[in-house]
């Protein structure tokens, strides 16, 4: 890392160098910016070192894994197929480490400097960095979120693991518990139970992943049958031991015995320890309260991605920066939360962009659906076989004929929702999209077929 020279002053302060921060100080620096980066861990923050990209290299592993064992049915035959922890993880370190140093690199071209520490907010233009201050005339705040665990009895036991412990765990359990069935606790026991762990995930709601079409979720879990258990509706009360107990949704006690204990019921800002309140940054314990240009209430701070909690999404956090960088450099720009796209990296993937069905009606449009199995698609069958589920699902005005949300799961679903982004984004009317030319053979094209059921 670059030194930061004492005293020095800088255009922009950045504190954390998640995907948001280091992305916003690399574009900056392109812009002639003097950029101060601080971070008091890694470059590349959760995401990099222990979220996205860890737990994508992981789930890639077991794909191979399953791909393998299911070759035959395609014609090839490659004997006994084994998983080598050890050799994933060394692997997945492996790509962490490439990817901090082409972050570096990213830094060191950009003129961005960068600084180990643990920052401290003293107002609307100062920083201290062990007991050094450094001015900026603008101040942003990237500062992430962590694992939240709640006050269940028990859950300070070594084999009761966040996200962060779970990818570096050192050999295969028999059996995992997931409390929560958000996107995190889907992908690891998505993970898990295609290595024949035996997974059961516990979820207080009554259906997985609360922003996903809940027909879609109920078709999901018909698709992970025999793979997965799910205790929907039920409230885990203490882990006692191996035994994590829990009341169910016709408040019967249960309980379920197993290896490890994975605490995924989502994340919190980190807010504390910064100097915020001393600062007087408004902020409760939701994240950073920002207009549409990301600015706080301190003159020339603002805040970015999951510290805001606004939407604790990677690429959410990068457009965050974006427009806070181009509000600083005087253009135009505010933060959309319309036609943000999201994926869960399961088998099969999950994936949706705009509003689902029940969002639609809530909202007060006229609504219309229209849905097409992915095995529409004569590459997906080809690639997939009859036993790969998948479906897309269409959301209009039927008033307007504007395309509202497109949501879809299946093999492919995280690379082509970004087109329905484009189109949510554009407001496009479905016959708008009719006119649109898509490759054949290919999965997305499932997408354009699903607009003539209308």
């Amino acid at each position: 890392m670059q030194p930061a020279a004492d005293g020095a002053e800088y255009d922009i302060i950045i504190i954390g160098a998640g995907p948001g921060g280091y992305e916003m100080a690399e574009k900056a620096g392109h812009h002639g910016k003097r950029v101060l980066l601080i971070e008091k861990a890694f470059l590349g923050g959760v995401c990099l070192n222990w979220g996205c990209i860890p737990t994508k290299t992981l789930l890639n592993s077991a794909k191979h894994y399953v791909h393998a064992k299911e070759a035959p049915e395609f014609g090839v035959n490659v004997g006994d197929v084994s998983f080598d922890l050890k050799k994933v993880m060394s692997w997945k370190q492996e790509v962490i480490e490439t990817l901090r140093g082409g972050i570096a690199g990213q830094m060191k071209r950009s003129k961005v400097t960068v600084l180990n520490g643990e920052a401290k907010l003293l107002g609307s233009r100062k920083v201290e960095v062990d007991g050094t201050v450094y001015e900026g005339t603008h101040v942003v705040i990237a500062t992430g979120g962590s694992p939240f665990v709640p006050p269940i009895p028990g859950a300070d036991q070594p084999h009761v693991m966040t996200s962060k412990e779970i990818l570096s765990i050192e050999a295969m359990p028999k059996s995992l518990v997931v409390i929560g069935g958000g996107v995190i606790g889907i992908e690891f026991a998505s993970f898990f139970s295609s290595l024949g762990v035996k997974v059961d995930i516990i979820e207080m709601l009554d259906e997985i992943i609360p922003f996903m079409d809940r027909g879609q979720a109920k078709r999901f879990r018909a698709a992970l049958k025999g793979k997965v258990d799910f205790n929907l509706g039920c409230r885990v009360t203490a882990i006692d031991g191996h035994d994590v107990k829990y009341v169910d949704k016709k408040g019967e006690e249960k309980s379920i015995n197993t290896d490890v204990v994975l605490m995924s019921v989502g994340r919190a800002p980190n807010l504390t320890g910064m100097g915020f309140e001393e600062a007087g940054l408004d902020f409760d314990r939701r994240g950073i309260k920002t207009d549409e240009q990301m600015r706080t209430n301190l003159p020339n701070v603002f805040a970015i991605g999951d510290v805001t909690g606004k939407s604790q999404l990677a690429h959410s956090a990068t457009r965050m920066g974006e427009v806070a960088l181009n509000t600083i450099l005087g253009r135009p720009d505010r933060f959309r939360m319309n036609a943000i796209p999201w994926a869960v990296y399961s088998m099969p993937e999950i994936a949706g962009c705009g509003l689902t069905e029940d969002q639609a009606k809530e909202a007060g449009f006229e609504v219309e659906t229209a849905s097409l199995p992915l095995m529409m698609s004569g590459r997906f069958l080809a690639e997939n076989g009859k036993k790969g589920p998948g479906q897309v699902m269409v959301v209009k005005d039927a008033e307007t004929d504007v395309l509202l949300g497109v949501h879809m799961f299946g093999a492919y679903s995280s690379e082509i929702i970004w087109g329905a982004a484009a189109m949510i984004e554009a407001e496009l009317r479905i016959a708008d999209i009719q006119e649109i030319v898509f490759p054949h053979p290919t999965v997305g094209e499932v997408i354009r077929s699903t607009m003539f059921q209308f």
